[in-house]
């Protein structure tokens, strides 16, 4: 894995969602986190927001940025857990066409190195909707260093190798 430089970086622009029954933009330090981020690595901030841990609203929330064209990639950041208002995973599962499975599955690898067993009860997850990539992070600032740092900053870089999810971006719409 490496970058290759003879390939000029292309920012991606990303919102970012935070799901959260009590977080505000005030106190939202795992949305401060992935927007440092994501700004940092050269990324465009397309939207953020907060949203209440409610599928209809997060679905909401996400149909607009997928009909948005000035929006490639949603990251949110909550709601993944087992607890009966953690609902992120399901409403992202009403909105994409395709899961990308290895994604949670490579979260979840990484995470154990660092809280052990505990990674278990995360529902990390991510897909593709009408084009638009979505990836769904735990709610902890840990957490979203983890996906980020292990591995959207990399698949969101189209010089990485040997391949990466910018340089299919223009494919995803495909039939």
């Amino acid at each position: 894995m490496s970058l290759d430089e003879g390939i000029a970086f292309r920012p991606v622009r990303i919102a970012v969602l935070t799901v959260s029954d009590t977080r505000t933009l005030a106190d939202d330090r795992s949305g401060d986190t992935l927007v440092e981020r994501l700004t940092t690595a050269g990324h465009i901030l397309a939207d953020r927001a907060i949203e209440k841990d409610d599928a209809e609203t997060i679905t909401g929330r996400l149909l607009g940025w997928i009909a948005d064209p000035q929006v490639d990639c949603v990251i949110s950041t909550g709601g993944t857990g087992v607890t009966g208002r953690d609902v992120t995973p399901e409403a992202f599962a009403q909105v994409w066409d395709k899961q990308i499975e290895g994604f949670g599955e490579l979260f979840r690898w990484l995470s154990y190195a660092k809280i052990g067993t505990s990674t278990i009860q995360s529902r990390a997850c991510a897909g593709v909707a009408r084009g638009t990539y979505l990836f769904a992070l735990p709610g902890s600032t840990g957490a979203v260093k983890d996906g980020w740092d292990g591995i959207l900053a990399s698949q969101l870089d189209i010089r990485h190798r040997p391949c990466n999810f910018v340089e299919l971006m223009p494919r995803l719409r495909e039939a």
